[in-house]
């Protein structure tokens, strides 16, 4: 086990490559309902930021809009792993994502002593989408067309807002809310907003915090871990389908944002305590790192 001291000296050299960098940071999966997860996660962005790292905090919340739509008596609905997302599945998406998780992370970040500040897509026009096509799934064996109601993909990202927070020492946390072009809101995968906006912004990093150790050989076996692998292998993993639905918009969010400048992405599990800051900072990380 390596003492105190050596643990900061392998730090420093990591410390000084992202020193005054942006960093994409996806929080998803069941971390967005475990509270001491939540915590744990925020108190190392605030560390992040106070060691001259700038960082950009995107989230989803998948697994809250489900429980907030079955307490209100509404059963979800999902065809081949997909939302179907009507108005009233929209409105509770919204009032979770912009108005529950988004306030209790801003909260979180100002508790451990840095000033963050909630976005969603719609302010500033950060992110205007287009409504999704409808989706071409197998049920029972036959292709259908699936239309999944107010789901969004990106048309663009207007950093500016972000830009000028991050300029200012806050820590933007932004939710996956978009707006089309005629002012409708859009429900959008965070994941993919992560992707887009570390690409826009060229960010040093992006980073997907996940329920997941990180790419698997075997996805049952955890132990299995992927520690490194380059983009063209990463495309592979996805045209061979040799990782589960839930790690391809991951992976793919991760490929495009390395095709649009981003020097490396990371995909890790977020239920490690100061996950973060093991894959940053030490030479063996614990996750996933794709590279150029």
């Amino acid at each position: 086990m390596l003492k105190r001291e050596n643990v900061l000296i392998e730090a420093l050299p990591y410390i000084r490559e992202l020193h005054d960098s942006i960093t994409v940071i996806k929080i998803g999966g069941h971390a967005m309902l475990d509270q001491t997860v939540m915590e744990d996660i925020v108190r190392d962005l605030v560390l992040l930021r106070y060691v001259g790292v700038r960082p950009i905090v995107v989230h989803g919340g998948g697994p809250e809009i489900t429980r907030n739509t079955e307490k209100m008596g509404k059963k979800p609905e999902f065809i081949a792993g997909l939302r179907i997302t009507d108005e009233e599945t929209l409105e509770i998406a919204q009032m979770v994502l912009v108005g529950k998780v988004n306030t209790r992370i801003v909260s979180l970040i100002g508790k451990h002593g840095a000033k963050g500040i909630g976005l969603s897509g719609k302010d500033g026009r950060l992110i205007v989408a287009r409504k999704k096509s409808p989706q071409k799934v197998l049920i029972d064996g036959n292709e259908k067309e699936v239309d999944l109601g107010w789901v969004g993909e990106t048309e663009s990202i207007n950093p500016e807002i972000l830009m000028l927070a991050v300029e200012k020492g806050y820590i933007p946390v932004i939710s996956p809310i978009a707006v089309d072009v005629y002012g409708n809101s859009l429900n959008i995968n965070a994941d993919s907003i992560a992707g887009d906006i570390a690409s826009s912004i060229k960010s040093k990093k992006l980073i997907m915090l996940t329920d997941v150790p990180g790419i698997l050989h075997d996805p049952s076996d955890p132990k299995s871990l992927i520690s490194q692998i380059s983009l063209d292998d990463a495309k592979k993993l996805i045209s061979s389908k040799t990782v589960q639905e839930g790690m391809i918009p991951k992976i793919e969010a991760c490929v495009k944002a390395i095709e649009g400048s981003v020097e490396k992405a990371h995909i890790l599990g977020g239920n490690l305590p100061h996950a973060l800051l093991l894959e940053l900072f030490t030479d063996k990380g614990i996750g996933t790192m794709i590279y150029r």
